[in-house]
């Protein structure tokens, strides 16, 4: 699939979930890199910046993909020859596929260490590595049911529960609105995120911070599975993650919104979760508090912002 095409599965939501986002991206400009015919060190970097523009311009939330492409194209400037550079881009790249596959392996380990026998978890959305915890968990033998929700407008729900139900775990079903209503039957919560900031503040599917609202208020444990390539390090120089509203037809059809000239529709995808209505981030480096955000910047991002242009 060309590079163009894969953008515009990103950018339409063929391609959809952070952590798929980062490694489609990857892998697009692993192969752009090895298609491309040579024309020398020069033009074959510009050309690999100018494919990083058109991924980066597809989703401008996720920040999974922006740290995806960086860590792919990372030291492509240094390069003395076009081999070395294209030779940096596959390795760079298939390297990033692997990690973030293992990632979501250990963050379901640690994830399924959290859910005991006969546990019902409520979670949200069609994340991979929260979905993986709660899979290895059935694996183990745990007696455990799942409340998953419908996420309108473009119920990823059903890809949840179809999933759940293949793995035969009793799930029930609910629209977003009945969260708080189905809050009290739960024991546990578990979201992922498409975006972790400085401070620990989770930006994740919209309808996510409501989840986490009524957990507290229930007094539910509230579990974010996010890989490490999920964190925000330019959150630490005051830069605010953008978030993505996609187009109101997804919403209202034209013709319903053509009837309604006084109606104004809005469709933001997604929502900020402050910290202090959040447990434990998990990773595949560990379990942390949100406010040990920054110590992920640091130790796997390699953020150090005395070296960063705000």
């Amino acid at each position: 699939m060309s590079l163009e095409k894969t953008a515009e599965q990103i950018r339409t939501m063929e391609i959809r979930g952070a952590g798929k986002i980062a490694r489609e991206a990857a892998a697009a400009l692993r192969d752009h890199a090895e298609s491309l015919p040579e024309a020398g060190l020069s033009a074959f970097v510009s050309e690999m910046n100018r494919a990083a523009e058109v991924l980066l311009a597809t989703r401008p939330t996720a920040v999974s993909l922006p740290n995806a492409v960086n860590i792919t194209l990372a030291g492509l400037s240094a390069a003395e020859t076009e081999s070395e550079a294209r030779a940096l881009v596959k390795s760079q790249a298939d390297r990033f596929v692997a990690a973030s596959t293992k990632a979501v392996e250990r963050i379901a380990e640690i994830c399924a260490s959290r859910i005991s026998d006969g546990m019902t978890i409520m979670t949200h959305c069609n994340s991979k590595a929260a979905l993986a915890g709660i899979l290895l968990a059935k694996q183990q033998g745990k007696n455990i049911s799942v409340i998953a929700t419908e996420v309108r407008p473009w119920n990823q729900g059903l890809l949840t529960i179809k999933t759940l139900n293949d793995h035969e775990i009793p799930t029930t079903y609910i629209v977003d609105s009945a969260v708080r209503t189905f809050m009290k039957e739960a024991d546990l919560v578990i979201v992922g995120a498409d975006a972790v900031t400085v401070k620990g503040a989770v930006v994740n599917k919209i309808g996510t911070s409501q989840i986490a609202l009524a957990a507290h208020e229930a007094r539910k444990n509230v579990l974010v599975a996010a890989e490490t390539y999920k964190f925000a390090p330019k959150t630490a120089l005051g830069h605010h993650i953008e978030i993505e509203e996609r187009p109101t037809s997804e919403v209202l059809s034209p013709e319903t919104a053509a009837g309604l000239p006084f109606v104004t529709v809005r469709n933001p995808v997604f929502d900020v979760t402050p910290p202090r209505y959040i447990d434990v981030i998990v990773t595949e480096a560990g379990a942390i508090p949100p406010e040990a955000a920054y110590t992920i910047m640091k130790e796997y991002l390699s953020f150090n912002p005395e070296q960063e242009n705000p």
